[in-house]
């Protein structure tokens, strides 16, 4: 199982470090709106609301999970700002929190990795 997690690790890193790094490039090279032309494309239109239909199905899995309305919304407003960015980050978030001999079950169904781990307190 371990394994697994640090390949998942490595994966979401990786994604992150990645993403972070064309952002930063891409920026320096010209804004998204500077002449709008970018808006115009219709593929560019189907891709962005793909996009952001995806950010909205795993930060549902994100609201189930965290507990507090403060921290949903503060999510929310990462995941819709920074997309997959911010989602390998609540990720790795997930994966360092998560006690030794746990797997990827408790990842993706235990509510709000703090103290109690058992599938009892996931409900």
């Amino acid at each position: 199982m371990f394994q697994r997690l640090k390949f998942l690790f490595c994966l979401f890193a990786g994604a992150f470090a990645v993403l972070l790094a064309f952002t930063v490039r891409a920026s320096q090279v010209r804004s998204v709106f500077d002449d709008a032309s970018l808006m115009k494309d219709v593929w560019f239109q189907v891709t962005l609301l793909d996009a952001y239909l995806c950010f909205i199905t795993v930060y549902v899995w994100i609201a189930w999970k965290e507990q507090s309305l403060l921290r949903r919304v503060v999510w929310f407003v990462l995941v819709m700002s920074f997309g997959n960015m911010a989602i390998s980050a609540y990720v790795l978030m997930q994966l360092i929190k998560l006690p030794s001999g746990s797997g990827l079950y408790e990842i993706l169904t235990i509510r709000s990795l703090t103290s109690d781990l058992t599938p009892e307190a996931a409900q």
